[in-house]
């Protein structure tokens, strides 16, 4: 496995992958962490796809992914891959898109122990009466990914 940390405008994130693909990128609030200079070449498509997030210039991320979870887990994943950017779902349409509305709770559980932020846009998930929900993040980091994704939308929100 390798690790390289990127700054980026709301944070230090933390990237660790191989040649299997990408397994986290998790936001850090240790002022200790130096940014990487060399990054191994497992992980510079998925740098410069998160640099090119920040500035503004991509919507989708191409990029291996193996992220670590039960099969649950990894469903409800793979579900918000399919949330377009710029746009949001509530956890009881998640659990409705899985085909049980009763699983509201643990895809809730899920989003939250998503280990793949931005590209596997946790983010992206809102409560059902529009109100931003928790985010492993921080909220004040879910809000600025919402706003830099859609500015005009998100603003009602807040």
């Amino acid at each position: 496995m390798h690790t390289v940390f990127l700054q980026s405008p709301i944070g230090m994130i933390e990237i660790v992958g191989n040649i299997e693909g990408v397994s986290s990128i998790l936001f850090k609030d240790d002022d200790s962490l130096v940014i990487s200079e060399n990054i191994p070449k497992e992980l510079i498509d998925v740098v410069t796809q998160l640099q090119e997030y920040f500035d503004g210039k991509r919507s989708t991320f191409n990029v291996k992914i193996s992220p670590k979870g039960t099969n649950f887990q990894k469903r409800v994943w793979n579900e918000l891959l399919n949330i377009p950017f710029g746009q949001t779902l509530n956890y009881k349409q998640i659990a409705n898109n899985l085909g049980d509305p009763k699983v509201i709770r643990a895809a809730a559980s899920a989003n939250g122990k998503n280990p793949i932020s931005i590209i596997i846009p946790c983010h992206r998930v809102i409560g059902s009466d529009g109100s931003l929900t928790g985010y492993a993040g921080g909220l004040h980091r879910k809000k600025w990914l919402l706003e830099h994704e859609n500015p005009s939308q998100q603003q009602s929100l807040f």
